[in-house]
């Protein structure tokens, strides 16, 4: 006798999360529920018009922001932007290149930089070459 595996669900912020959306502009019967993981994978496998809409013209949440911008979180933080932005904000402030971006896209760089040659120095001294204090 095989049993019936229970359907997954998660809340309507952590579905946003995944599908990468902000989650106070979606579509008041998204946020109304739950989510089954069937009804996730539905919505990534063919976004309705809404989700494309959020996706290509926002709002963006804060990662996606970052991401798009080149920083992580904490630098937008840094730069006091909180509120979530559009595609033709990021564009603007792509094309304006305003201190705090130049400055955070560097430290980002170089944090990025950093975890590169520690993973490299972890994989050679696992691999059996000599350990490196």
């Amino acid at each position: 006798m095989t049993r019936q595996r229970a359907t997954q669900t998660m809340k309507p912020a952590t579905a946003a999360k995944k599908l990468g959306v902000y989650l106070d502009a979606t579509p008041d019967e998204f946020r109304a529920g739950v989510v089954s993981r069937d009804e996730l994978d539905a919505l990534q496998a063919d976004p309705p018009e809404w989700l494309r809409e959020l996706r290509r013209n926002g709002p963006h949440p804060r990662q996606v922001v970052a991401d798009r911008l080149g920083v992580s979180i904490s630098g937008l933080a840094r730069a006091e932007i909180t509120e979530p932005l559009t595609t033709a904000q990021i564009a603007a402030l792509k094309e304006e290149q305003p201190e705090w971006l130049r400055r955070e896209r560097l430290t980002r760089a170089e944090a990025q930089r950093e975890e590169a040659r520690l993973r490299a120095q972890r994989s050679t001294t696992r691999g059996g070459g000599p350990a490196r204090g």
